[in-house]
């Protein structure tokens, strides 16, 4: 039987996930874990390319982010789930491409410029934040993966490392005559990226303040979406929506049946409908999706120690396989010694 092809993919610890993250993330994660060799790791390293200089919350924040994952349904089982920074690894390997890795490479990432025109409250011309596409190549590269889970968005970091691998490869070819390459060149994984307004409209993001939270009790949730933005334009009960341009009716198309979309959509037009009801109608297929999610969610607040075992136990089993791709790279560009062989041999009639 075939072994299965390795899929490899990241979040930043920013703490307690939303809804934004379950339909642009985790769903599909959940889907991949029953048919790749899946790796999911908290990118620890990564949210200090942005948020070096508060550090304190990293920790709780990687916590509060591994019992959402396995909550939603993430199976250790099924997928290996670990924090990058304790895969020492990774860092190696992100050294020995920046030794080879043009800068026009990275200057010429997209969401290097954005992010640093985006971010203007914090310093970002540091080497760190350059460097980071080159890190996301290590992440991948050093389990070689197959494939990437991306938005078209992201498509170019997805290049960016298989360029690296490229000059790798070219610049270190196998010791042995016609031996495999180091490193596979990974594929963009393109996976739909369905969008799930904010409670204003908006993106879905915490610095909004506009998120339902996985975890969060029905009561507060009926209270965030009693507050929803609706069509500015319908002031009065009888005055017709549009709701193409209605959050709810967002979350009316992701939650609700498709008889219950299309009676909303029909009498949102025709003021058959109210806000007020239309609102209620969509929590009552809201929130069952959440119960189970924040019920098992709840298990894990109680023992928090079994999400911890769980990462420790995946950084364990992902350093396995860093270390042997590693030790790979070290050969390949000749930084591998066998001190055993090449230690001198000792003088006649001196002792070792």
């Amino acid at each position: 039987m075939a072994a299965k092809k390795r899929v490899l993919s990241g979040m930043r610890p920013t703490g307690r996930l939303h809804l934004g993250h379950l339909v642009g993330a985790l769903e599909n994660w959940i889907k991949l874990q029953e048919q790749y060799q899946c790796f999911f790791f908290v990118a620890d390293w990564h949210a200090l390319t942005t948020d070096y200089a508060d550090t304190s919350q990293i920790t709780d924040n990687t916590l509060q982010m591994a019992m959402d994952w396995l909550a939603c349904g993430l199976d250790p089982a099924k997928a290996t789930l670990f924090i990058q920074s304790h895969v020492p690894e990774h860092a190696e390997l992100h050294l020995l491409f920046s030794m080879v890795t043009p800068l026009g490479w990275l200057e010429r990432v997209p969401s290097y410029k954005e992010q640093r025109e985006q971010i203007r409250d914090r310093d970002l011309g540091t080497y760190g934040f350059l460097g980071y596409p080159l890190l996301q190549s290590a992440d991948i590269l050093i389990y070689k993966a197959h494939f990437v889970p991306v938005g078209e968005d992201q498509v170019a970091h997805v290049e960016l490392t298989r360029e690296v691998a490229r000059r790798f490869n070219s610049m270190y070819p196998p010791a042995v005559p016609r031996g495999r390459r180091v490193f596979p060149e990974p594929g963009a994984l393109l996976t739909p990226t369905p969008k799930l307004p904010g409670l204003d409209g908006r993106k879905m993001s915490k610095s909004y303040g506009n998120t339902i939270d996985l975890g969060e009790e029905p009561e507060s949730i009926r209270q965030k979406v009693a507050g929803m933005l609706t069509d500015p334009q319908r002031v009065r009960r009888n005055d017709p929506g549009r709701p193409e341009i209605c959050p709810v009716f967002g979350f009316h198309r992701r939650y609700s049946p498709q008889p219950v979309v299309e009676r909303v959509d029909r009498e949102c037009r025709t003021a058959g409908i109210g806000c007020v009801d239309c609102k209620g109608l969509m929590l009552e297929h809201l929130l069952p999706v959440l119960a189970p999610i924040r019920e098992r969610r709840r298990q894990y607040e109680a023992r928090p120690q079994a999400a911890w075992e769980i990462l420790v136990e995946g950084s364990k089993k992902a350093r396995r396989a860093a270390r042997r791709t590693l030790e790979q790279v070290r050969e390949a560009m000749h930084l591998k010694f066998d001190w055993e062989r090449k230690r001198p041999a000792a003088r006649a009639g001196r002792k070792p």
